[in-house]
């Protein structure tokens, strides 16, 4: 297995133990390709949720320009629920798992199709 292989094994285990939900594989890995080679930084692999500032990209970046979100209310509270999934005293939050719980929190799958 590839390096990127080995990271998606990561995310899956994540998303089984600490999120409690069963991962579509071939989602999850499109969801990690797609953010590109931030995932081998070790600074932007992970979302900092008690940094607004990093909120604010996760939701203008991806949910707005990636996903073709209106920006509202809503999509804060999104990113709120899948922080409280994930944990947050969770100090890696890695971000192919915060985008996967978004992409199927708003239930934009075929973004990824």
């Amino acid at each position: 297995m590839g390096r990127r292989d080995d990271l998606i094994a990561r995310y899956a285990e994540d998303l089984r133990t600490k999120c409690g939900m069963e991962p579509d594989m071939e989602l999850l890995k499109k969801v990690t390709i797609g953010c590109g080679p931030t995932i081998y930084d070790a600074d932007s692999a992970t979302v900092a949720a008690t940094q607004p500032g990093e909120l604010e990209t996760v939701k203008r970046n991806f949910l707005v320009r990636k996903l073709g979100l209106s920006d509202g209310p809503e999509l804060d509270e999104a990113i709120d629920a899948v922080i409280e999934t994930y944990g947050r005293s969770e100090r890696d939050k890695h971000r192919p798992v915060v985008y996967y719980m978004l992409v199927k929190h708003f239930g934009r799958e075929s973004v990824y199709r």
